[in-house]
């Protein structure tokens, strides 16, 4: 049996931390790896994660299995983080993922059982597991355009006629915010816009929302997705937990699908709760709990926002040095795209041949589609890589 299997393509982000691991010059720098680090290299435990593990271990009775849908408080509190209000509780069904690429597959399955012949709209470009999950799934894909390679921002009036294809019942992924791996955002005229769009077309949108507190703050961050869940019949929000509060090996995430129609709630949680079963049977726990610990404890609460808003604050910072560093070395603003983008990413728009000589001219590892990690640099690499950047002609 294991004779007929086929090799896969390997993962190119792997493949490039391996790359990274085994160069042993001592000045290299990884600008690849989709973690925050913070200026010592570190991807640190939030203070209030800490606080809330050691309150469970204390407190916490049994491992017993929780519900399909995972516990109701997680979702709870994640919905009122994701939409503060917008949408009436009793108008979304839930269910916690294994992380936010959980939440995702999950959306898409529930896609594929609601409407087989429902087409996804994607971003050009996007992250990359939407598009491997989609193929793997044998769901029909199409893109639409999204970054500007010369402005490097969103190229809107692309996007917005691509889109205009949309046929009711498709599905349009958007990203919530600090889109991955451009970091260049939609602003809320432009929200308004797709949102006007997808009334007109009956296209339902699914929003992938992992790096909330990370752009401009926790609602501000939130503001695209509350205006999409408030203003469609129907649409999908997957939100991941690993970023904002520090927990990528917990593998935390939800799935909200919200309908103006109340009576489907029940319909549509009970589909939730028969995929998980499917899936993984019970989803896990330890992060949830440590989440809605966090959340409803107003003590822990406000020095995780503190503490999100030291790292959002620090990247921001980052963002500015390169901007400011490239300008000094070129003469010219051409790199003020940096400073405006938003999140853990930006995207170069250098070439692949141009990625490969920062690689074995300068020791800085970065996807080959020239996104780089703002949370890899600190003070002292950001002159660094302004210089590389400059010496290798980008």
């Amino acid at each position: 049996m294991f004779s007929n299997l086929k090799e896969h393509p390997a993962d190119k982000i792997l493949a490039l931390m391996q790359l990274y691991k085994d160069d042993p010059r001592p000045t290299k720098i990884d600008l690849g790896v989709g973690v925050y680090k913070n200026a010592e290299g570190v991807t640190p435990v939030m203070r209030a994660v800490k606080a809330a593990e050691r309150k469970l271990v204390d407190e916490q009775t049994t491992k017993a299995y929780v519900g399909l849908a995972g516990d109701p408080a997680f979702a709870d509190v994640m919905i009122d983080l994701v939409l503060g209000g917008a949408v009436p509780r009793d108008s979304i069904a839930a269910a916690a993922t294994p992380g936010g690429t959980g939440a995702v597959r999950q959306a898409f399955e529930l896609i594929r059982m609601a409407n087989p012949s429902a087409r996804v709209f994607v971003s050009n470009p996007t992250w990359p597991n939407h598009v491997t999950i989609l193929n793997y799934l044998g769901m029909e894909l199409v893109e639409y355009r999204y970054f500007d390679a010369e402005t490097r921002g969103v190229d809107f009036d692309g996007m917005m006629a691509d889109l205009a294809d949309v046929r009711a019942g498709d599905v349009v992924l958007l990203h919530g915010c600090c889109h991955n791996p451009t970091g260049a955002n939609l602003n809320l005229t432009e929200w308004k816009a797709v949102v006007d769009l997808l009334l007109k077309t009956g296209g339902i949108p699914m929003i992938d929302i992992a790096y909330q507190g990370f752009g401009d703050g926790l609602d501000e961050d939130a503001l695209g997705v509350r205006l999409v869940a408030s203003s469609v019949p129907e649409c999908l929000i997957a939100a991941s937990c690993s970023k904002n509060f520090g927990i990528y090996r917990e593998r935390t995430g939800l799935l909200m699908a919200v309908a103006q129609d109340k009576g489907l709630r029940g319909l549509t949680q009970g589909s939730l709760n028969f995929l998980n079963r499917q899936n993984f049977s019970f989803p896990p726990d330890h992060g949830a709990r440590v989440v809605t610990e966090i959340l409803t404890d107003a003590k822990l609460r406000a020095d995780w926002a503190a503490e999100l808003e030291e790292v959002r604050l620090s990247m921001l910072d980052l963002r500015k040095q390169l901007a400011a560093e490239l300008q000094r070395l070129s003469g010219s603003d051409r790199f003020g795209f940096i400073a405006q983008h938003r999140g853990m990413f930006s995207r170069l728009g250098a070439s692949p041949e141009m990625v490969a000589r920062l690689r074995a001219e300068h020791a800085i590892y970065m996807v080959g589609d020239s996104r780089l990690n703002i949370a890899g640099l600190n003070k002292t690499t950001v002159p660094i890589l302004a210089k590389a950047i400059i010496d290798t002609g980008i």
